[in-house]
């Protein structure tokens, strides 16, 4: 195999450090952390401000070097959008769709869906399993439910992927919903969609 050129490697790194941006500021706006993920998004600008003045022979790199830097241009100014809005108190691009859901949303006894995750194959996407175990359990401690082991809930998401995807569904969505204060997990096959 051959060895990976710098650019390889920092662009295999954008990835990750891309993705994992995505992740946490996903969860900064659910209220899950508590401030906005500035490591993180000072990394992935490190590497793009590098990259972005310096020559990239390959064709191939220079155009996965420009799709992931649009990414994150786009991303970034969804973000800044998200906190504009949230510091100058009004609705974003991350508030609930109509402002009369919101009160209602503030009652835990409200009926709301909590989180919607789909997968098409569990193991390849532990970040997603995360999100939607954390979600799950949140909203079980807030109706006085018991917590499940993050095992026990990972090999019940795998199963009902696998049922699921047998009966031709390339991709599986998972809902969090509460309702009358009870807490749900459904799952429901995404027909139609490329596999």
């Amino acid at each position: 195999m051959a060895e990976q050129t710098e650019i390889q490697r920092d662009l295999q790194a954008l990835t990750a450090e891309l993705r994992q941006l995505e992740v946490e500021y996903t969860m900064f706006f659910s209220g899950r952390l508590p401030r906005p993920p500035w490591e993180t998004r000072s990394r992935v600008e490190a590497i793009i401000k590098k990259w972005d003045r310096s020559r990239i022979d390959s064709a191939a790199d220079r155009f996965r070097f420009n799709t992931l830097q649009s990414r994150f241009y786009t991303f970034a100014d969804l973000w800044d959008r998200g906190m504009r809005a949230r510091e100058e108190g009004r609705p974003g691009p991350f508030s609930p769709r109509t402002p009369a859901e919101r009160p209602a949303a503030d009652r835990p006894d409200a009926d709301r869906v909590v989180t919607v995750v789909s997968f098409s194959d569990p193991r390849k996407e532990m970040d997603k399993l995360q999100m939607l175990y954390e979600s799950l359990m949140d909203a079980r401690r807030e109706a006085g439910e018991k917590v499940v082991p993050f095992h026990k809930f990972a090999d019940l998401v795998k199963e009902q992927v696998k049922q699921l995807r047998a009966q031709g569904n390339p991709e599986v969505a998972f809902r969090v919903a509460v309702k009358d204060g009870q807490v749900s997990l459904t799952a429901r096959g995404l027909k139609g969609m490329p596999e």
